[in-house]
């Protein structure tokens, strides 16, 4: 009996010392990747990785996050697809909390592409580059047509057929017309006799 009782004591003993806690397992949402660029989401942080080619290592991946606090991500893609319609002259600059990032539009085979440019800790001394993106690749990335689009997205509008709304307008006031329009007297015809 005093040897069960020391094995009891001696397991409760080291389960209140251990230093492994169990954490919770929160999940990361793909929303969108092609070849080495992705983007992911994990409550309301979005992260881009990607493929460092600025380094001699090609098996180097950076990241960086930020909060989508005012529809940030749709901005994002909004920014970057509009740099293919009208491509800008500089670079454009993002600040984000721990990164500078450029936008370096170039065309690649006569086709407008986008580099990410990553300015690690703000210091210009560490520059993290991505691959050139096309358009297509910049759609499948932030999951344009696909449904983890609406992980971003704000509320959708939602469309009603036009010519559903058009056809009963249309019936309803022909309705009016034909009931408001004033009955002309049908007239007799006297018989002679």
């Amino acid at each position: 009996m005093k040897k069960i009782i020391l094995l009891l004591t001696l397991f409760s003993g080291i389960s209140a010392f251990s230093q492994i806690k169990v954490l919770k397992n929160e999940t990361l949402v793909e929303i969108g990747k092609d070849n080495s660029v992705g983007l992911y989401k994990k409550e309301n942080k979005f992260t881009f990785n990607y493929q460092d080619l600025n380094t001699s290592n090609l098996n180097t991946f950076r990241s960086f996050s930020f909060n989508d606090m005012n529809g940030d991500v749709q901005e994002l893609y909004k920014m970057i697809t509009d740099g293919f319609i009208d491509q800008p002259t500089g670079n454009i600059s993002l600040e984000l909390p721990n990164d500078i990032i450029e936008l370096q539009y170039e065309r690649n085979y006569g086709q407008p592409t986008v580099q990410i440019i990553q300015y690690i800790n703000k210091n210009k001394k560490y520059v993290g580059k991505s691959q050139f993106l096309n358009k297509k690749q910049v759609d499948k990335i932030f999951g344009i047509g696909t449904p983890k689009a609406a992980l971003y997205t704000k509320s959708t509008v939602k469309q009603t057929p036009v010519n559903s709304m058009n056809n009963t307008s249309v019936q309803s006031s022909a309705n009016t017309y034909q009931n408001n329009t004033p009955k002309t007297p049908v007239k007799t015809t006297k018989k002679r006799k």
